[in-house]
C-alpha cells in the first residue's frame, strides 16, 4: 500500500484512546500505532492535563486515523460519516451490533433499493457510520469518509469534487448518481451519490436538501502530509477560505470543511524521544497559522 497522504483526524473530548482501542478491536487487521501526551505548552493552550493523552494514531484495515483529545469544543455530526463496505451480511450484523451499542440509529439496518442490507448510525462517541453489504463488488478501500453537502453548501458537491481535483494530485472520479425528477426536496441534477479519490484516498459525497441541524465542523478534519514548504504553501493558498479559522496548521475551506496542512518533517520532530525538543516544536506550532518548516527546524535544533 502506498504511503497515506490524507488522514482523517477525529476530535474527542477525553476519550480518544478509549475510542481508538474500541475501533481497533471491532475491525479486523487493526492496531494502535502511536500515542502522544500533552506537554507544558499543549496543556496550557488546550486546558488538558499535562501528561494526559493528546493524540492516538491508529490503523483500521490498513487505513490510518488520528484521534485527538481536544476538549468539549466540537461534536461529531452526520455531515461526515464513514462508509464501510462488507462482503458478507454476517460482517454487517457484527459491526452493526458493536457500533450501535449505546448509539443512535439514523437509518434502520434493513433492505433498501440500493442494498440488500444497509444501515446508518451514530456510535456511542457520536461518530457516524454507514454500513452496507456490497456482495461481490470490489472494495478498494474498506472505510470511506462520506461528505454530505447540506444547508448553504447544498448542491455544491459536484463543484467541490472539481475544486479538490484542482488542489490535489492523483485524482480519480468514480461513479456518480444524480437526483431525478420528483425526488424532492432534492433538486434534479444534484448529486445523490458520487465517489472520487485524492492522492489514492477514496471519498464519497452526496447532496441533501432535507433540513439538518448541523454542518461541517472541526470535529472531523483531514490531515494532509506535505513533503516540503512549497507543497504546504500551494495547498494552503488553494484551500484556506476562512482566515479566522487558521491556526496551528488548521484551516477551513470554502465549503466549511476543515483540513490540517502539516509536513513529514513536523511528524518526525514530534516523534523525537527528547521531550525538550518536542516541547519547543509544539510551543512554536501553537503560535503559527500556516506551518513554517524552516522556523520549526530552528527551534527543534535549539537555535
Amino acid at each position: 500500500m502506498t504511503k497515506q497522504k490524507i488522514m482523517p483526524c477525529l476530535w474527542f473530548d477525553k476519550s480518544a484512546e478509549e475510542a481508538a482501542n474500541f475501533y481497533a478491536s471491532i475491525f479486523k487487521n487493526s492496531k494502535i500505532l502511536n500515542v502522544s501526551k500533552y506537554g507544558d505548552s499543549g496543556s496550557e493552550a488546550s486546558g488538558m492535563k499535562k501528561g494526559s493523552v493528546m493524540t492516538v494514531e491508529f490503523e483500521l484495515v490498513g487505513q490510518k486515523f488520528l484521534a485527538l483529545n481536544g476538549g468539549p469544543i466540537f461534536k461529531f455530526n452526520p455531515s461526515i460519516s464513514f462508509f464501510v463496505g462488507c462482503k458478507t451480511e454476517k460482517e454487517v450484523d457484527e459491526l452493526w451490533t458493536e457500533l450501535s451499542e449505546r448509539g443512535k440509529v439514523l437509518m434502520p439496518l434493513e433492505k433498501y433499493p440500493f442494498s440488500e442490507k444497509y444501515g446508518w448510525l451514530q456510535d456511542k462517541y457520536g461518530l457516524s457510520w454507514q454500513i452496507m453489504f456490497v456482495g461481490n463488488r470490489e472494495i478498494k478501500q474498506k472505510i470511506v469518509p462520506t461528505l454530505m453537502f447540506i444547508g448553504d453548501v447544498y448542491g455544491k458537491a459536484e463543484e467541490a469534487i472539481k475544486f479538490y481535483a484542482s488542489v490535489f494530485k492523483n485524482v480519480k472520479v468514480g461513479d456518480t448518481t444524480l437526483y431525478g425528477k420528483g425526488e424532492k426536496p432534492n433538486k434534479e441534477g444534484t448529486i445523490k451519490h458520487a465517489a472520487f479519490a485524492l492522492e489514492d484516498q477514496e471519498f464519497m459525497v452526496m447532496d441533501s436538501n432535507h433540513e439538518h441541524p448541523f454542518k461541517f465542523n472541526e470535529s472531523i478534519s483531514f490531515m494532509v502530509m506535505c513533503k516540503d514548504q512549497k507543497e504546504i504553501d500551494f495547498i494552503w493558498e488553494k484551500l484556506s477560505a476562512v482566515p479566522e479559522s487558521e491556526q496551528c496548521g488548521w484551516l477551513k475551506d470554502k465549503y466549511g470543511l476543515s483540513w490540517q496542512i502539516v509536513s513529514e518533517d513536523l511528524e518526525k520532530m514530534m516523534q523525537d524521544k527528547n521531550p525538550k525538543k518536542t516541547e519547543r516544536v509544539m510551543s512554536a506550532v501553537l503560535k503559527m497559522k500556516k506551518i513554517d518548516i524552516k522556523e520549526l527546524k530552528k527551534v527543534y535544533e535549539g537555535k
